[in-house]
């Protein structure tokens, strides 16, 4: 009676197997990504700073309006409550 005993996996093999279908499953979705060219990224990244910095302008002189009208109120309250 010759009985092949079937090894029982330990905790550590049955903890890591779904980390490594995973990272096997990540690697499968990752390959059918389509990434954009070096070219594409370039123009990207200068559209980007480029809003940045319009966006910007536009809340400095925003801001710089409503400090204006601010003080304008101001200066009139002080002229009619002295």
């Amino acid at each position: 009676m010759n009985r092949e005993i079937q090894s029982v996996p330990s905790k550590e093999k049955v903890r890591k197997q779904p980390f490594f279908r995973f990272i096997h499953e990540l690697r499968i979705e990752l390959k059918k990504v389509s990434w954009t060219t070096k070219a594409e990224l370039k123009v990207s990244v200068k559209v980007v700073i480029l809003s940045a910095f319009i966006f910007g302008l536009g809340v400095y002189f925003a801001d710089i309006l409503i400090k204006s009208a601010l003080q304008g109120i101001s200066a009139f309250a002080r002229l009619l409550g002295g």
